[in-house]
């Protein structure tokens, strides 16, 4: 329906250059030299990692330019179309605060459009720019690449009512996504506190807890693998979805070797029909243990202490056999087990919910800027 609301009009054909002035920003040089910054100046310093962090809307900046510097760049002090040209190319972005822009980046004045069209016109534009980079060399833009590129516009009710739109997506994912990171938040501070009181409940090696089905996995090329509905699952999750299984039923698996990261390590625990390579081990909980409560607790260690090597940590079969693990009584294991599995439930639910709306956003770009 949303679409249909902006199929009724004719968009006009124009280059970018004839409906803008487009000019660059300029940069002091060398740009190390501290006298061009000033922490007390109220003239902000753009850099891509702003850009990046606030998607393209600049609120805020961390890095201020001296009056020195504001004299060899260029200052905005109303919101402004900008484009990154340079290294990380074709971010589009407005600023919101009076703002120093760097050569890196080429500012639209005097537009005759509405800027924030042209900002979700330049989003939905993004990856077009990779062409006019050679294969293994990063692409660069200039001003006269940018001039040259049609945009289809329609009428300044029609350019608005698709902003209004297209805000009102984008304030919704926002929502959900600052509502599940206080969630989150929330839940690791509960997390944290209860497993202080660990002092309390009984040590034992996690040996002595599970079986280890490590001699089942299999590795499959990829041009090996027939498709199909099992999840295929390497040292940090899924990989792939492929025909057959190496292992049916309750498992936790955890990274053998390749882990992306030491401080949250990658713990998954899964049922029904799995397939495992060899970067994963396999842990089937014994009878009286919790599978969610253990899941939770190992995610707890620092294995730093356990993996070996400096490239590819691996966390060897017998050190994860002698891991320390800490376990309250049956009645305790299930609560906090089924505190963990809403925890997950919810946090499927939000983040397939965040995509949905990100995919919807991205269908409206699709087909109002074919």
């Amino acid at each position: 329906m949303a679409l249909l609301l902006f199929t009724f009009f004719v968009w006009e054909q124009r280059k970018l250059g004839d409906i803008s002035e487009i000019i660059r920003g300029a940069s002091p040089r060398p740009i190390s030299d501290p006298k061009w910054f000033n922490s007390n100046s109220n003239i902000g310093w753009l850099r891509i990692s702003d850009v990046t962090a606030q998607h393209g809307r600049i609120q805020h900046l961390s890095q201020h330019i001296s009056i020195l510097g504001q004299a060899k760049t260029r200052v905005i002090s109303t919101p402004h179309l900008l484009l990154s040209i340079a290294a990380s190319v074709g971010y589009p972005v407005i600023n919101y605060v009076k703002t120093g822009v760097h050569d890196g980046f080429l500012i639209f004045e005097n537009p005759k459009f509405n800027i924030d069209f042209g900002f979700y016109w330049l989003a939905f534009y993004k990856h077009e720019w990779q062409k006019f980079g050679q294969p293994g060399s990063q692409v660069n833009l200039n001003s006269s690449i940018v001039k040259k590129t049609n945009i289809g516009l329609p009428d300044n009710v029609e350019q608005k009512a698709i902003v209004h739109l297209l805000k009102l997506i984008d304030n919704r994912i926002t929502l959900q996504q600052r509502k599940l990171e206080s969630f989150q938040f929330t839940y690791h501070e509960i997390i944290r506190r209860l497993f202080l009181k660990k002092a309390k409940w009984q040590q034992t090696k996690l040996s002595d807890l599970v079986t280890i089905l490590d001699k089942n996995r299999k590795p499959v090329k990829k041009e090996d693998r027939l498709f199909g509905d099992t999840p295929y699952y390497g040292a940090n999750g899924i990989q792939d979805y492929i025909s057959g299984f190496t292992h049916k039923g309750e498992f936790i698996l955890i990274a053998e070797d390749g882990a992306n990261s030491l401080t949250e390590y990658p713990i998954y625990f899964v049922k029904g029909q799995i397939w495992v390579n060899n970067h994963a081990h396999v842990l089937k909980v014994n009878k009286d243990v919790s599978p969610l409560f253990l899941a939770l607790a190992l995610k707890q260690i620092n294995y730093s202490k356990y993996t070996v090597g400096s490239s590819r940590n691996k966390l060897n079969l017998k050190d994860l056999e002698n891991i320390a693990i800490f376990i309250p009584d049956n009645n305790e294991q299930q609560k906090i087990g089924q505190f963990y599995s809403n925890y997950l439930n919810y946090l499927r639910i939000n983040k397939k919910r965040i995509q949905y709306m990100k995919q919807f956003k991205q269908f409206l770009l699709q087909n109002m800027f074919i």
